[in-house]
């Protein structure tokens, strides 16, 4: 029997009840220091866990719905992917979080399913979108894992000398990269 082929829509309402489904579980050995444009490795276990189902911190699945929400409020487009019935992939860009610039606000891809390509066809979409909405540059606030910063790179990102100060304020250990479209 041949599995299931991933198949890719618009986020609806519903789906962000299901964010759980997504595992969030990595083994990172490598984490990036950003010093402006520069980038510093630092070697260690930073592995990532699940999300958790209890509670509202900032690594539980209700944090992350609520984070899917208030982009959802601010007009991103979200994008989900399912192998069958399970959701194993999901985006959010915001579109012009300043003039001409779109925020790539929300990217995660289930354990078993990077590398596979349905990071990459989310982010894909995703910049089509802000191209679209007439944004000519997309930041994103990646988390500071080899994995991560090494799947934006090769993207085209880029390293912001000077993060836009309102997103480092939410996340000053992120790498924060930009991207022309």
């Amino acid at each position: 029997m041949e599995p299931p082929r991933i198949t890719y829509r618009r986020l609806a309402a519903a789906d962000l009840a299901r964010i759980g489904e997504i595992d969030r579980t990595e083994r990172i050995e490598t984490l990036y220091v950003q010093r402006g444009a520069r980038l510093e490795e630092q070697a260690g276990d930073f592995s990532s866990p699940p999300w958790s189902g209890e509670g509202e911190g900032e690594y539980s699945v209700a944090h992350q719905r609520a984070e899917c929400e208030r982009h959802l409020a601010a007009d991103a487009l979200g994008l989900v992917a399912f192998d069958g019935e399970r959701l194993v992939g999901i985006g959010l860009a915001t579109p012009h979080i300043r003039p001409g610039i779109a925020q790539l606000a929300f990217l995660h891809v289930s354990d078993g399913y990077r590398g596979r390509g349905v990071g990459g066809h989310l982010a894909g979409q995703l910049e089509r979108f802000a191209r679209e909405q007439g944004d000519h540059t997309m930041v994103v606030s990646a988390t500071p894992s080899a994995n991560t910063v090494h799947f934006y790179l090769g993207r085209g990102f880029e390293p912001m000398a000077e993060p836009l100060p309102e997103l480092y304020a939410l996340e000053p250990e992120d790498v924060h990269m930009l991207k022309l479209l």
